[in-house]
């Protein structure tokens, strides 16, 4: 996403098409947004679907949107402008919690507070692994490897789950049985940071060269924030941590080589409890989604808001970015 000048700002230039900007939201709308102009572009409406939007996911090849409603994912074809979707994947027998590609887009990986992780194939409706996490899942990302995901869950613990050996090989519980709520991987793999939902963030170095360290090693805690930690993302440069919470910020910290984390900006300007966020590629901007209906677009170099995506009539829970290359 180009940076704009101050000046610019004033006349929104012509809508990048390749900029994909989505929201969902309790009110069972999904939303793409032109992201300077503010304008919204498409709407699905679902009807009388029982369920809210929980979490959405881009295809890397931005042909595909996953969203994941209560207890199913509807899989959407972008370029298509109809509400109906393409793949439905149904077996989680609890609210889906998370939602990611693999980054060929061949694969869709789906948590859940039913406690399990499931793997779909996107050239089927089958689940293709079921792993059972004994716990309310409440993230889970893939490694930049791609043979890895790594999940954190409402019992306090991380675990690493290696695809090859379809096992669970690492796990973690840094605060007890503090329920964990999100964790974000660096996208070189160096780090990884969670935080529960005591406003608490941890840091591990990974260790990916020597057999005689533990994969896994422990760097810094730092207190976030006095209230919930609903998320938080490591920005694609790896240079800033975004953590969002119930006290209706964003904090924005910056991250050292030594894996220190100082406290830049503080965004301001939602009301209510802030759910989710969203790097753009080159990480200047971060979008968020707030339950005080809206959606908002951050200059992450001068923490001012850019553009306010309002429409929803409930609150809005996650949001979804792709400006990169296709």
């Amino acid at each position: 996403m180009p940076a704009q000048t101050v000046a610019s700002r004033a006349v929104p230039p012509r809508p990048d098409m390749s900029v994909i900007l989505v929201t969902g939201s309790y009110d069972h709308e999904i939303r793409f947004w032109e992201a300077w102009s503010g304008i919204c572009s498409r709407t699905i409406a679902r009807g009388g679907e029982s369920g809210q939007v929980n979490r959405l996911a881009i295809s890397p090849d931005k042909r595909f949107l996953a969203a994941a409603i209560h207890k199913k994912v509807n899989i959407y074809d972008i370029a298509n402008p109809s509400s109906q979707p393409i793949i439905t994947f149904e077996g989680h027998t609890g609210n889906i919690t998370s939602v990611c590609f693999h980054s060929e887009g061949k694969w869709l990986v789906t948590g859940s507070e039913d406690g399990t992780i499931k793997i779909w194939d996107l050239r089927s409706t089958n689940v293709h692994r079921n792993y059972d996490n004994e716990a309310p899942v409440n993230d889970v990302i893939v490694h930049p490897n791609q043979g890895e995901l790594i999940s954190c869950d409402q019992a306090g613990r991380l675990k690493q789950w290696d695809l090859s050996e379809n096992i669970c090989t690492h796990e973690l519980t840094p605060a007890g049985d503090t329920p964990m709520r999100s964790i974000s991987l660096a996208s070189d793999g160096s780090c990884l940071v969670a935080g529960n939902v005591k406003g608490k963030c941890f840091v591990w170095k990974i260790n990916e060269e020597r057999s005689d360290l533990p994969r896994f090693q422990a760097v810094t805690k730092f207190q976030a924030h006095g209230k919930y930690l609903t998320r938080l993302l490591l920005s694609p440069d790896v240079k800033y941590l975004a953590t969002c919470s119930a006290d209706t910020t964003v904090k924005v910290w910056s991250l050292s080589p030594k894996y220190e984390f100082k406290l830049e900006k503080v965004l301001t300007g939602h009301q209510r409890w802030v759910w989710d966020c969203a790097f753009s590629a080159d990480s200047a901007y971060l979008v968020t989604a707030s339950s005080d209906h809206t959606a908002r677009l951050w200059e992450m170099a001068s923490g001012e808001t850019v553009r306010q995506y309002s429409g929803h009539h409930k609150a809005a829970v996650c949001c979804a970015l792709h400006d990169g290359a296709g």
